[in-house]
C-alpha cells in the first residue's frame, strides 16, 4: 500500500519534470531495489522512463540501502540522505537514479493550488515551510528518540556495535564448531 502511494507520488513528480523520465528511458527493463530500515521494495523503469512495483525475485541491477529515517530528512535536509545512502551495482545507473533522485523537486504550491486557487494555495505552503524549518530540529530530535526506543526497548532495531559483537561471537563459535569437528573425526 505504502509503495504503491510513493510510486504514483515519484511518478506524478517525473511527469511533471520531463527532463527525469528522459534520464531514465535508457534503463527500461532496469530494476532497483530500495531498503529503508525494514521497508524493502523494488521498482522497475517503464520504456517511458516512469516507475512501476517490480518483481523482487528477481535480481535488480542497483540496491539503494537510505538511512531509516529518510521520511523525517525528506522534509528537513534532503541532502543528507544521499551523503549516508549505500548504494550497489550498476555504476550507470545508480547515478542515474542518484541524479534524478538529487535532483527531482516537488513543486507542491502548484499542485495545492490546482485544488484551492493560488493565493491559498500560495500561503498554505509558506505556513508549512515556516512549520518545518522552525520544527525541524524537534523532528530530528523525535526522530532519533524513537529510533532509540525501537533499538533499546523494544529491540526491533540491533544498533551496529551489537551487531558487529554478535558477528564476532558467530564467528568465534564457528571456530571452536571447525576445532571439535576435527577432534571427533580423530577419534
Amino acid at each position: 500500500m505504502f509503495e504503491r502511494s510513493l510510486l504514483q507520488f515519484l511518478n506524478h513528480l517525473l511527469s511533471v519534470e520531463g527532463w527525469a523520465l528522459g534520464r531514465l528511458k535508457p534503463f527500461a527493463g532496469s530494476n532497483a531495489r530500495f531498503d529503508i530500515g525494514p521497508l524493502s521494495f523494488s521498482v522497475g523503469v517503464s520504456a517511458d522512463g516512469s516507475l512501476h512495483l517490480s518483481d523482487t525475485v528477481q535480481e535488480p541491477q542497483v540496491t539503494l540501502r537510505l538511512p531509516d529515517d529518510t521520511p523525517v530528512r525528506l522534509l528537513i535536509d534532503r541532502e543528507s540522505i544521499f551523503q549516508s545512502a549505500r548504494i550497489t551495482g550498476a555504476a550507470d545507473f545508480a547515478e542515474a537514479l542518484g541524479f534524478v533522485a538529487r535532483n527531482l523537486r516537488w513543486d507542491a504550491e502548484a499542485d495545492v493550488a490546482r485544488l484551492i486557487g493560488d493565493i491559498p494555495a500560495h500561503r498554505v505552503t509558506r505556513g508549512l515551510r515556516t512549520f518545518i524549518e522552525k520544527n525541524g530540529e524537534t523532528a530530528n530530535r523525535l526522530t532519533a528518540n524513537f529510533v532509540e526506543f525501537l533499538a533499546d526497548e523494544e529491540s526491533l532495531l540491533v544498533r551496529p556495535d551489537g551487531l558487529t559483537q554478535f558477528s564476532r561471537e558467530v564467528e568465534q563459535l564457528t571456530k571452536d564448531l571447525a576445532r571439535l569437528e576435527e577432534r571427533t573425526a580423530r577419534l
